[in-house]
């Protein structure tokens, strides 16, 4: 089999991709069935790298997928990737969900994932991040019947979560964007196009991979293997996936111990950039801590942004689009 990561492109180097490539398993035994996805956003690579590693062993014989059914995705925003940037005109990972007139590329690709998902029991999403710190996975809520993210299989999510290694789980994804969505619809100018402040205004903005398939009757994680060129981040997001088949007993390997010690923490707020002209205070990486009153940066407008309690900054984005996520606020979990 040819290697099946496309070569990355400059954008003038041809037309824009037409269509999404899976590579899918079948064991001869009943099993559960697993989806894995690289490069959700196209700059974030270690996934689509360890995806082809272990797709070629299949190939020679060296990994043998005995039970259940698992699809590996190694690129899964092919124009992202093309341009070797987080997007193709959009985030892939916001407002996930099938569109009856697609008004974009992530749109299209959204038509041919979101079946692949309902096909899956489980999703494992491998991701990496803007600046530096440690390997973390996110999972989702606890098991509740509510009405923004009901759900069933929080001890089978927490196994997987475990079995990445990860040092780190964080949680509370979802009302974190409830409150973010209800903020942007309050400041409409905030966002640039009218497409623009109607994707970040959409009450679905926060509904990414993992969350859609959880709506679906699913489970998954999405594991954020390090920085974006960390070379570790591909070791991370291979191993993770091995780990992944060894705990839904897909293969014959046994599955390696993980250390029992880990951090849980919850984000509880989610801070835009207004504007191009806002900064940080200092280069900041995720999971810094923060003091309240401690200064995170400064508005053009010449504001100074504080903590608003003690905790610790989670994804910051110093190239964040005015209207999008500068950064998030996360607590140890009580």
């Amino acid at each position: 089999m040819t290697d099946p990561t496309p070569t990355v492109a400059s954008p003038a180097s041809g037309p824009r991709p037409t269509h999404l490539r899976t590579h899918t398993c079948h064991g001869l035994a009943l099993g559960p069935r697993l989806l894995v996805l690289g490069a959700v956003h196209g700059n974030e690579v270690c996934g689509t790298q360890a995806i082809t590693q272990l797709l070629q062993e299949i190939d020679r014989g060296q990994l043998g997928i005995e039970r259940g059914t698992v699809t590996f995705v190694p690129v899964t925003n092919p124009l992202a990737y093309r341009l070797n940037q987080r997007t193709g005109d959009r985030n892939l990972n916001r407002n996930m969900a099938p569109s009856a007139i697609p008004q974009d590329f992530e749109d299209c690709i959204a038509n041919v994932l979101c079946p692949l998902l309902d096909a899956h029991d489980v999703l494992l999403d491998l991701h990496s991040f803007h600046t530096g710190g440690a390997p973390f996975v996110m999972i989702g809520p606890q098991n509740n019947s509510g009405t923004l993210e009901p759900f069933s299989h929080a001890e089978a999510e927490m196994q997987l979560a475990l079995c990445t290694g990860a040092p780190r789980i964080v949680e509370g994804w979802l009302d974190t964007y409830a409150r973010g969505v209800a903020r942007r619809a309050a400041a409409p100018a905030a966002a640039g196009t009218a497409r623009a402040q109607t994707l970040v205004t959409n009450p679905n903005y926060g509904v990414g991979s993992t969350e859609y398939m959880r709506s679906r009757g699913g489970y998954g994680v999405t594991l954020e293997c390090g920085q974006h060129d960390d070379p570790k981040g591909v070791q991370v997001a291979r191993r993770a996936i091995l780990q992944t088949l060894a705990l839904l007993n897909m293969i014959s390997r046994p599955l390696e111990a993980t250390p029992t010690e880990r951090e849980i923490l919850r984000l509880v707020d989610v801070t835009d950039r207004e504007h191009a002209g806002d900064q940080f205070s200092r280069e900041w990486r995720s999971f810094d801590a923060v003091y309240a009153g401690e200064l995170i940066g400064i508005r053009h407008s010449g504001t100074e942004v504080k903590a608003p309690h003690d905790g610790f900054v989670v994804f910051p984005n110093p190239r964040a689009e005015p209207g999008q996520e500068w950064f998030y606020m996360a607590q140890r979990r009580s």
